[in-house]
């Protein structure tokens, strides 16, 4: 069967294949097997307290791949803490961890830091998804606002499509083809967790939502800023 593309894929598929250079650099890292097993545990605390499904689902993995799977959810999630717990230092913050998670030598102070960089190395993912990552995250401590889909759709990827391209190299895949899937399953993800969050993202002054799509539907940010405040669904709001 074809996979059917849409045209705001076509750049996403750019920057998936700009970002495809695997890392062999090194194999691993020099580091003590006990320093290494406490960072992995440290990881694993992570995940097991702020996602018990992914916990869970993780556990399915055989162990090595285990470890380097949360070890990846501990690095998302250390970046995205540093931007939502933001007070008016995220940039200098995030700035610093960028330095920390993309060498080949991270600093034996931080546990995250080093399980996450052993695992992308012994992985030969692309250290380039993960500055798109961040280069991703980074955008939410702006004025966070979308024109169009395409807009929306380009984020979506930078923070969630690139987590499943990383996961592919951890877990394996087929082929190239796989891709597009990793892509489009990241946008659907990253946009229910949007439609999930409308309410309290715009009490950060955050609308992922376009404002062609609102305006489309006769929408527009008075009407999302009454329905955070009244939680009221309108018929307006059920046909966008």
């Amino acid at each position: 069967m074809q996979l059917q593309t849409h045209a705001w894929e076509h750049a996403l598929l750019s920057l998936a294949h700009e970002a495809h250079h695997p890392d062999f650099s090194r194999a691993e890292l020099n580091i003590d097997p006990q320093t290494l097993a406490y960072a992995y545990e440290h990881c694993e605390s992570i995940i097991a307290l702020h996602s018990r499904s992914f916990h869970l689902a993780s556990s399915l993995l055989p162990l090595e791949k285990r470890r380097a799977v949360r070890a990846l959810y501990a690095f998302c999630r250390t970046t995205d803490d540093i931007v939502d717990r933001a007070n008016g230092d995220g940039q200098v913050r995030l700035a610093q961890w960028r330095r920390r998670i993309l060498t080949t030598n991270p600093p034996l102070d931080d546990w995250v830091a080093i399980a996450w960089t052993d695992a992308r190395l012994r992985y030969a993912i692309p250290v380039r998804y993960a500055e798109q990552l961040i280069d991703g995250v980074a955008k939410d401590l702006e004025r966070v606002r979308y024109q169009d889909f395409d807009e929306l759709a380009a984020y979506c990827y930078r923070v969630a499509s690139t987590v499943g391209l990383m996961s592919m190299h951890i877990i394996g895949y087929a082929g190239a083809h796989a891709v597009p899937y990793a892509i489009k399953l990241g946008v659907a993800l990253q946009i229910t967790n949007i439609l999930r969050d409308i309410a309290e993202d715009w009490r950060a002054d955050r609308l992922y939502l376009p404002h062609a799509d609102l305006a489309a539907f006769e929408l527009g940010e008075t009407d999302i800023a009454e329905g955070a405040a009244s939680g009221e669904v309108t018929a307006g709001w059920r046909a966008f």
